[in-house]
């Protein structure tokens, strides 16, 4: 069994998920490849695709939405996320037990609930047209004026295919967007099907290499490494002397490859994938970026490795992204982080009168 050096598996890491070079992709291919983007608020994924796909303009993915090649959705862990038609159409199914869990979050506020009934009063009130989880929760409480209105809410959310109908909102989807049923914005049902082993695959295309911890991090699902032992996979060692799985064709680029200054968006899937995230962030470094209200906050990534957490805002027409790094960054990346912090300004902010990168010592 061949060894992965930790910065192996961080090159082949990042080669998946696209931060080594900017890729020659349209928006719907790369959320493809990524395996689907977290898209917990709406301009995070726009943010992410700039930093992955070589002259990506943000019309691009607003086009891609508008023309249903991609959706935002409740997806994996329950969490709202951007990925293509198909995947949704496929793996809708496969995470509903997931999602079915995620009702025990409700505890006492489940009382009286009738999932079943919930389910078929939600799906009636969508079929007439698409609806904010406000007015969805307002129509219900009239139904079931005994359920808590957030165990109405968060029961339909869960358990009904539910898509966000896009905007011409600057991120495509503004902030109290309307849901719609699935099948009506897509043309077709969701397959029911359950195909835990084509979701693996996709996985470690996106993610690998990786242990089947990993992938329940990511995906929710449980008892993953049945799935994997069944599966045509190679095995690695990791420093550490933990397995690793991973496709044969997958790429592995090795550990002597430059990997780029890059900026992650907040709550991007590179830092959310796997259950040990030291190959991508240092243990000590972790707190500042993982919030105890469950933010993750944007970062930037020098030498392959989260080196800092950035912002940006605009004020009187002068956009400034301020930089917060967690060492001495040399001057060779200082350079780096200047130019391409400059080039995410401008993709953030082009009706800005001036651009500045400010570096301030946490």
């Amino acid at each position: 069994m061949s060894l992965l050096s930790a910065r192996a598996v961080n090159r082949a890491t990042l080669a998946r998920q696209l931060l080594l070079e900017r890729a020659d992709l349209t928006p719907a291919e790369a959320v493809g490849r990524l395996a689907g983007m977290q898209g917990q608020e709406p301009k995070h994924p726009y943010a992410g695709l700039w930093t992955r796909l070589a002259g990506f303009a943000a019309t691009d993915l607003t086009h891609a939405v508008h023309e249903r090649e991609v959706v935002r959705a409740t997806f994996f862990r329950g969490t709202l996320h951007l990925v293509t038609k198909a995947d949704y159409l496929a793996f809708r199914g496969t995470l509903t037990p997931v999602l079915e869990a995620g009702l025990k979050l409700l505890g006492d506020r489940a009382a009286g609930l009738d999932q079943a009934a919930v389910v078929a009063a939600a799906r009636k009130l969508l079929a007439a047209g698409p609806l904010t989880f406000t007015e969805i929760r307002d129509a219900l409480i009239e139904q079931f004026p005994e359920v808590n209105d957030r165990a109405l809410g968060f029961t339909t959310r869960m358990l009904v295919p539910l898509v966000m109908v896009p905007t011409d909102t600057r991120w495509a989807y503004p902030a109290n967007a309307r849901f719609t049923l699935a099948e009506d914005w897509l043309g077709k049902a969701p397959t029911p099907d359950v195909v835990p082993k084509d979701l693996v695959e996709r996985y470690l295309r996106a993610f690998g290499p990786a242990t089947p911890t990993d992938f329940q991090t990511w995906s929710g699902l449980t008892k993953a490494k049945a799935l994997f032992d069944a599966s045509e996979l190679e095995r690695f060692k990791d420093e550490s002397g933990k397995i690793l799985y991973d496709l044969p064709d997958a790429p592995r680029p090795g550990e002597h490859v430059d990997a780029p200054v890059r900026f992650l968006p907040e709550f991007d899937n590179l830092l959310l994938a796997h259950a040990k995230r030291e190959r991508i962030i240092a243990d000590e470094h972790r707190p500042a970026v993982f919030t105890k209200n469950l933010r993750i906050k944007a970062t930037f990534l020098v030498d392959g490795r989260v080196a800092g957490l950035w912002t940006a805002d605009k004020k009187r027409g002068v956009a400034t992204l301020t930089l917060t790094p967690f060492g001495k960054p040399g001057k060779r990346s200082e350079s780096e982080l200047e130019r391409e912090g400059t080039a995410l300004l401008e993709f953030l902010e082009p009706e800005a009168k001036s651009l500045q990168v400010v570096t301030e010592q946490r």
